[in-house]
């Protein structure tokens, strides 16, 4: 798969991926612990998460126009290990939500349910109900290929094909049929070079890519610097003409100036796609994120609302001490 389209020469590298960032979620949760804080009187994590009830408004988010993601009692397993615990949200259209939390609190494992790329995952169970636009996708016959191209995902590493930056682009339209440059295709003189290149040239600028690319689209792409191979993967995601894009801390490996060309490019995004991103940066999800969804330890959604009262006025008093760094 590619981020949104999944092929058959990424199969190998993007499962290790993803079984290796389940295996470090597992970890940090087996790490977490419950202990008796005499001081306080309040049960704490090994952390420093202080124990409280968790309020079902904290959890009501109302917002106006329609939902993308309509979440209900989603839990995760992987063997014995309870990875989600009763997630239920509604994910708006056409905006950007962050999801944040500690290391192991379930937030990635969420991010990949929702185009079920946790079924690549051999001990993975998934309960509960996920509906795009109202569409079960966790019901028998859904065309996992098709539900990919609506909802492409990026990774926190760059991977480019080892191909031309041209190449990378067309690679998704080309495999589904979308256009057709091939040998056959050009000796019925039908071939879709002139498409393929306006392609090419729409998902690059739409990536803030293009002015920087546009005189060496047959170089190959793994000679472009870290931030421009992110923009790279998310100008191929966009070559599919998604409806979601899911992005797993897409800016972590990247240095402060390539950060702030992703983040711009997350705004634009947001006026025609959905976006939903997983990041460990609180200031960033601050800067980019129309509401946010905080997890805590356990696999538990606690609090989800606009970013500025989550930031500024969380209900919850984990929420307050994971923002304000007291533990995590």
């Amino acid at each position: 798969m590619s981020d949104i389209t999944r092929t058959t020469e990424r199969d190998s590298a993007d499962t290790m991926e993803t079984n290796g960032a389940d295996t470090a979620e597992r970890a940090d949760a087996a790490s977490v612990g419950i202990g008796d804080d005499s001081a306080t009187g309040r049960s704490s994590t090994t952390t420093g998460e202080t124990d409280e009830r968790v309020l079902e408004e904290w959890r009501e988010y109302e917002f106006e126009g329609d939902a993308k993601f309509a979440v209900e009692d989603l839990d995760v397993h992987y063997g014995d290990d309870h990875a989600l615990n009763g997630v239920s949200i509604e994910i708006p259209k056409n905006s950007v939500t962050a999801l944040i939390g500690p290391s192991g609190c379930g937030k990635s494992t969420f991010l990949r349910c929702l185009n079920r790329m946790n079924d690549r995952i051999k001990s993975a169970r998934v309960d509960g109900s996920v509906r795009i636009d109202d569409e079960e996708i966790y019901q028998d016959g859904v065309n996992l290929v098709e539900l990919r191209k609506r909802v492409g995902m990026v990774f926190q590493s760059p991977n480019p094909f080892p191909k031309s930056i041209r190449e990378n682009i067309a690679y998704g339209p080309e495999k589904h049929g979308d256009i057709d440059t091939g040998l056959l295709a050009r000796l019925l003189n039908r071939s879709d070079d002139a498409e393929r290149d306006r392609l090419v040239e729409r998902c690059l600028r739409d990536a803030a890519l293009w002015e920087e690319v546009n005189d060496r689209l047959d170089d190959n792409a793994l000679g472009l610097s870290g931030g421009q191979q992110q923009r790279l993967c998310i100008a191929r995601c966009l070559s599919v003409d998604p409806e979601v894009i899911l992005m797993d801390e897409p800016a972590s490996a990247l240095d402060p100036i390539a950060t702030a060309k992703i983040e711009d490019l997350i705004d634009d995004l947001a006026e025609e796609y959905t976006v939903v991103i997983v990041t460990h940066n609180m200031q960033q999800a601050a800067r980019i994120s129309d509401q946010t969804a905080v997890f805590l330890t356990g696999g538990e959604l606690v609090e989800y609302g606009d970013t500025d009262q989550v930031f500024e006025d969380p209900h919850s008093e984990r929420v307050e001490d994971y923002i304000t760094g007291k533990f995590g």
